[in-house]
């Protein structure tokens, strides 16, 4: 055994920095590192190390090479977990399920949960069908996800069609009835050879019991509301029951250590993602900001789409601005760019992070997953300190030389956050 309590395998950034929070919330001293760690780099010392990878939407086969090499890297762990979206975002393909089946080969145990909910964000499970808010996900605006559409809010029957593995169910009233009679249905399915089981969670109190009734499994997968239920009960030693009291026990072992140690320089907002919560963060900054959209249908020149983009910026150094590619659906039709204008804007998002830094920014709040990533690579950042939160979910990330950045999944936060972290 490292020392490390919890080893986390998250499938793209922003989910990193969201389970990197969560875990820092319940009292583990945690890393976050960006990309696939090279063989034989040296494990930090830490309680909890959490390692963003890209891989929510390229080939299963490559998900799975990037996840096993992770946890190889990550060697013998208290707990392994794999982090998702609490919108369990992924296609018929995956890659929640190969990478899942995956894992729990790697670790020999026959049975894991899956639990993407996050009742913080409004992410619950019921009857094994996943809600945001008070809609069923297929009713909610990922429906319209331009990458993973999800179409079906019924967890059970979405996993089915990514493993070839059996997949059952764990009922809230069973998660009711305590950890035990949670483990013991548990080991009854894994007698029946379903390899894994979607758990209802309502409660942050319902993750605490999954969590405490999960111990030892070697492997649990969902968002990062279990995740840090699963920190909790690390930082507890594992004795329970954990719920309320916990929670509470957990803001004083993180110490809540205030605001963010950041630069005082202005900030440089870049937003890719087309989620409802971030078209209305990007209308928010549009009101009282400089801000420039990277329209995919004014050129098919992807330098030139760039140039123009670095020429208004290079205006705007000296105050808050934001460049940005979100759009509703009814605007994403039109382009110029051909079948890869997502990377494109992506690159052109990144290369203007390069540039702001290059000229002295030291504050870049980006707005989306894959732009997240885009940036983070571009930068070659490798690890960074987890800071406090902007919003639930949305720690500041700064770097070993000081660059403070603000990754925000798509789906996170209130209309005024991006306006916020840039000022």
């Amino acid at each position: 055994m490292n020392g490390i309590l919890l080893g986390c395998i998250a499938d793209d950034y922003t989910g990193g920095t969201d389970a990197a929070a969560s875990l820092r919330r319940a009292g583990l001293r945690t890393v976050l590192r960006f990309g696939r760690p090279e063989p034989g780099e040296p494990l930090p010392e830490c309680d909890a190390v959490v390692v963003a990878v890209k891989t929510r939407n390229v080939p299963a086969t490559g998900a799975v090479d990037a996840a096993l090499a992770v946890r190889d890297w990550l060697g013998p762990v208290g707990e392994l977990y794999f982090k998702y979206c609490s919108t369990f975002d992924s296609t018929d393909a995956g890659n929640i399920g190969p990478v899942a089946d995956a894992l729990l080969s790697a670790t020999g145990r026959a049975l894991t949960v899956i639990c993407p909910a996050s009742p913080a964000h409004g992410r619950t499970v019921y009857r094994g069908h996943l809600f945001v808010e008070d809609r069923l996900l297929s009713e909610s605006p990922m429906r319209h996800h331009p990458l993973t559409p999800m179409t079906d809010p019924d967890l059970v029957r979405v996993l089915t069609l990514q493993t070839p593995h059996p997949v059952g169910l764990l009922g809230l009233d069973t998660v009711r009835d305590g950890a035990a009679a949670v483990r013991a249905r548990l080991e009854t399915l894994a007698a029946q050879g379903v390899r894994h089981v979607v758990a209802d969670a309502t409660t942050d109190d319902d993750l605490a019991v999954i969590a405490e009734a999960a111990r030892g499994f070697a492997l649990a997968t969902g968002g990062a509301g279990l995740a840090g239920a699963i920190g909790l009960a690390e930082a507890a030693g594992g004795t329970g029951p954990l719920g309320t009291a916990a929670r509470a026990a957990s803001k004083a072992l993180a110490g809540d250590s205030g605001p963010a140690r950041l630069p005082q320089t202005p900030g440089l907002i870049l937003a890719g993602s087309c989620s409802a919560a971030t078209l209305a963060q990007v209308a928010a900054v549009r009101e009282v900001l400089p801000a420039y959209r990277l329209d995919p249908a004014s050129t098919g020149d992807p330098a030139e789409l760039l140039a123009g983009a670095s020429a208004w910026l290079k205006d705007h150094w000296d105050r808050p601005a934001m460049v940005y590619a979100s759009a509703p659906a009814e605007e994403r039709g039109a382009s110029r760019l051909g079948p890869d204008t997502a990377a494109v804007l992506e690159r052109t998002l990144a290369a203007l992070a390069v540039e702001a830094v290059a000229v002295g920014t030291r504050r870049i709040v980006v707005a989306g997953g894959e732009t997240s990533g885009a940036v983070v690579e571009a930068l070659g950042v490798r690890a960074v300190e987890v800071q406090a939160e902007a919003a639930p979910g949305v720690p500041w990330c700064v770097t070993g030389d000081g660059l403070a950045l603000l990754l925000k999944s798509g789906n996170f936060g209130d209309p005024d956050l991006l306006v916020r972290a840039a000022a």
